[in-house]
């Protein structure tokens, strides 16, 4: 056998044992499941959202653990204030969904995935009917006319503080609410003739409470982040329960609640 003989031998017997190592596949493409089959998701998860997503975030979670069947998403529902400061004394949280950048900036480090998911605008909460005739922020501090805010250090309460800064009014003691829930209840039980809350707490309110718009150019318009607590122990259900807050679904439910498009 000539020597170049034997070299076209050897190199047809490599381009066989190529050609089954290709038709064959590796152990990883012939038996495991190809990339983008998504592994079934289960076991619960705790979402702390700010309380002007109760409602909303409340259709959000049950329409997400219907799509997933062995997943369940609980909630912590509190200012964004609150609820950052409890994740960073380690509170068991998976997901968090602040109604600000700057409570979320607070915990930047232990959260991974942020993004931005909403905006949503301040509006003055009245009784029905509006009795004390509030047609403005500056109505809100005539004599006569109870007015009550969220806490300063609540994301709604420092909006409200920045509304009424930028028309030059100045604000007086007034009493506040530990959330922006908590803030609105005080009109819709009579305690108070104004609050300064969100469109979308108004639109909760469901006609037990009155909205009086405030204009965009007086108005403060709020940015709502959400991210996963990187010491979620759910990272994947925590992870997908995010992508569905961020998906079209999760988004066209939070219009349907007031909220606008970020």
């Amino acid at each position: 056998m000539s020597v170049r003989f034997r070299f076209r031998a050897v190199l047809a017997g490599l381009v066989l044992a190529a050609t089954v190592l290709a038709t064959s596949g590796s152990p990883a493409t012939a038996s495991g499941p190809s990339t983008g089959q998504a592994a079934k998701l289960s076991g619960s998860i705790t979402v702390f959202a700010a309380s002007s997503l109760t409602e909303a975030f409340t259709k959000v979670g049950a329409d997400f653990d219907r799509l997933h069947p062995g997943v369940t998403v609980a909630f912590n529902f509190n200012a964004s204030s609150s609820l950052a400061a409890q994740i960073q004394q380690e509170a068991p949280a998976d997901v968090f969904a602040s109604a600000d950048q700057s409570n979320m900036s607070k915990v930047a480090g232990m959260i991974t995935g942020r993004s931005v998911f909403a905006e949503n605008l301040l509006e003055i909460a009245v009784a029905p009917g509006n009795p004390k005739h509030v047609r403005s922020l500056a109505d809100t501090v005539k004599p006569g006319v109870s007015l009550v805010l969220c806490a300063p250090a609540v994301p709604c309460g420092e909006f409200a503080l920045q509304a009424y800064q930028k028309q030059g009014i100045t604000v007086g003691n007034v009493p506040t609410g530990l959330n922006v829930k908590d803030t609105l209840s005080k009109v819709t039980l009579g305690e108070a003739d104004a609050a300064v809350v969100y469109v979308t707490d108004v639109c909760s309110a469901k006609g037990s409470a009155t909205g009086v718009r405030i204009p965009l150019s007086q108005n403060v318009v709020a940015v709502y982040p959400i991210g996963v607590v990187k010491s979620s122990g759910n990272r994947p259900v925590a992870a997908a329960s995010e992508a569905y807050v961020l998906s079209s679904a999760g988004q066209k439910t939070l219009r349907q609640f007031g909220f606008l498009k970020p």
